[in-house]
């Protein structure tokens, strides 16, 4: 499993409205995206405190190559989206969770 990291830029003048804007993309592309053989596990929403324009997705996936293949099709629906409310394409980061101890005895 990896964990996929979306960065997402607002236009400006429209940070007030992320809850609405990420919603109307959750309802364009999460139903495809539950179907999916690469789906483990429902995405959550972050706006930036010190820039409320970027907003973070973050999501489990089995694996780099089904997102890909998931995000090849996403990306056919994305344009009016990307138009209408982001300064630019998202970007995509992978990530490797590290099996760090963080349980501790305390006294």
């Amino acid at each position: 499993m990896i964990v996929v990291m979306e960065i997402w830029h607002l236009k400006p003048g429209l940070e007030g409205r992320a809850v609405e804007i990420m919603q109307q993309y959750d309802d364009l592309v999460g139903p495809a995206a539950h179907e999916h053989p690469g789906w483990c596990g429902h995405g959550r929403f972050f706006q930036s405190t010190a820039d409320p324009s970027i907003v973070t997705m973050l999501y489990p996936w089995r694996s780099r190559e089904l997102h890909e293949d998931l995000t090849a099709n996403e990306e056919k629906l994305l344009p009016p989206i990307y138009e209408k409310f982001f300064a630019r394409p998202r970007e995509i980061h992978y990530y490797q969770e590290l099996e760090v101890e963080v349980e501790h005895e305390h006294d």
